[in-house]
Parts: C-alpha cells; sequence; structure tokens
C-alpha cells in the first residue's frame, strides 16, 4: 500500500513539477531552469540527508559505477520533460512519458537489466500498453 501512495505523489509531483519547470524556462531559459532545479533538488536533499540519512557514502566504492550515470539522466529528464510539455501541452506529454516509462520499466525487469528482478511480460501486459497508446490517441483526437 505504502509503494502505490509513494508512486501516486510521485506522478502528481512530477507532473507539477513539469509544469513549473516548463513556465520557468519561458522566463529564464530551458537550461537555466535545469540547473536551478537540479541546484535546489540537491540542496533539498542535503537537508533530508543531514537530518534523515541512513546510509553511508563509503559504501559507495562498491555501487556499480554505472549507477551514478542517474545524476545525468536527472539533467536529460528536466530537459526532455520542458521540451515535450511545451510542444504537447502537460496531459499529452505526461501520457507519452508514462507509456515510455512503462514499456522501458517493462524492458528492464524483463531482461533482469541493472540488477533488476526478472519478470515475464506476455500478451496482457502489451494490451495494456496499446490500450495505454490508444487512449492518448483517443484524448487527442480532435474528431
Amino acid at each position: 500500500m505504502l509503494g502505490i501512495i509513494f508512486s501516486i505523489i510521485a506522478g502528481v509531483t512530477m507532473s507539477v513539477q513539469g509544469v513549473f519547470n516548463t513556465e520557468l524556462s519561458k522566463k529564464i531559459g530551458l537550461w537555466e531552469t535545469t540547473v536551478l532545479t537540479q541546484a535546489i533538488a540537491l540542496i533539498t536533499a542535503l537537508i533530508v540527508l543531514f537530518f534523515a540519512g541512513d546510509g553511508t557514502f563509503r559504501n559507495l566504492k562498491d555501487a556499480n559505477k554505472l549507477y551514478l550515470l542517474a545524476g545525468v539522466l536527472g539533467a536529460v529528464i528536466t530537459f526532455t520533460v520542458i521540451k515535450g510539455m511545451s510542444s504537447l501541452g502537460p496531459a499529452i506529454a505526461v501520457a507519452t512519458i508514462l507509456i515510455a516509462q512503462l514499456i522501458a520499466a517493462a524492458l528492464i525487469n524483463h531482461f533482469g537489466w541493472f540488477g533488476s528482478t526478472e519478470a515475464g511480460y506476455g500478451i496482457r501486459e502489451c494490451i495494456g500498453v496499446v490500450i495505454m497508446i490508444a487512449g492518448i490517441i483517443v484524448f487527442k483526437w480532435k474528431g
């Protein structure tokens, strides 16, 4: 249940952040917004780490160095969400992002990439993705 609650919070905050970043980028620029967003995220994370950190950076040497690319991915995410929302509008951009995330996550799970547990995906999951894509078409359709 907690996983569902956190996922809902993530979905809502990602949508709101995307809109905020898109609007801010109209005033200060896209990369300026990306830098500012990442800087504020760093400060926020440092504050939370100070009060609630439960790990240690000493174990970083044991981590797969590939995972450090998450920071680069954060900048790519901010940039592409702003571009997508400014081109498509928030609803279609988020729907498209969700489908891309679902397909990527399914592939990662299916093949066990990046240390994830392998999970088989079949026809039901494929039909679900097709229905989501059809939903975007219906949503966007001006008829």
